[in-house]
């Protein structure tokens, strides 16, 4: 396993903040709440991983928002959930479900689900958050406008929460770790309304799962078709989008 790390900014590295660890994966919930944690006050350190997704763009999309937002640092980190198969995300012989509209996405969990992939991300991010003597994690799970992804939900992430507390030794010797998730319960449309009143650039971002090159949003899988309905109800077109 192997990790980058991004050029700090000094002015984001400020060590009268508290420390937080922000899961970054260059899409719109994660920058809105990269976002939402600066805005806290928070002196952030983004993690993000190439975990054997069929593309590297979003990857692309993190290291530059990361050096947008100037945070304290950035690691991607390698693992190889594709070895395991069972996804769309990871095994190219699979394919990413499209649709015309977003009505038409299922309430089944879709193929794109990744097994155990927020745990995993959680569960690394719970290092790097006592390396950093950091007590809060952030990440943009949703329950609303989501595909049905089990790991996106706040019984799970509860659960998870007082795993950590009991499995780290911060929480054991009393530095209880909060995971935040400030989008859970917000539609894709508030969370774009939120993320453009902190002043977020969504030109930056990708969404998509299957995108053309160099980058392209294929403009119909699950994550497009939600991520289009939420700017077009906030009646804006989506800046990544010629």
């Amino acid at each position: 396993m192997n990790s980058q790390p991004t050029a700090s900014s000094p002015a984001a590295n400020d060590a009268a903040n508290p420390a937080a660890i922000v899961l970054l994966s260059g899409g719109l919930d994660s920058t809105t709440c990269l976002a939402i944690a600066q805005q806290q006050g928070y002196r952030v350190h983004c993690l993000s991983f190439r975990y054997g997704q069929r593309h590297q763009y979003e990857l692309q999309r993190a290291e530059n928002i990361a050096r947008q937002f100037q945070v304290a640092s950035h690691q991607v980190v390698d693992i190889d959930l594709a070895q395991f198969g069972g996804s769309a995300l990871t095994d190219q012989n699979l394919i990413v479900p499209k649709h015309d509209t977003a009505d038409e996405i299922g309430a089944e969990i879709p193929i794109t689900y990744v097994p155990a992939r927020n745990t995993v991300f959680l569960s690394l991010a719970l290092a790097m958050a006592e390396t950093h003597a950091a007590n809060d994690v952030f990440i943009g799970v949703n329950a609303l406008d989501y595909s049905g992804y089990p790991d996106c939900r706040s019984e799970y992430i509860q659960a998870f929460q007082t795993m950590a507390n009991l499995a780290t030794k911060q929480g054991v010797q009393g530095e209880k770790l909060t995971i935040h998730t400030p989008l859970i319960d917000l539609t894709k449309a508030e969370i774009i309304a939120k993320g453009l009143s902190l002043g977020v650039d969504y030109a930056m971002t990708l969404s998509c799962y299957d995108p053309l090159p160099p980058g392209v949003p294929c403009g119909h899988c699950d994550a497009c078709l939600l991520r289009n309905r939420g700017f077009a109800e906030n009646s804006i077109h989506d800046p990544s989008v010629q």
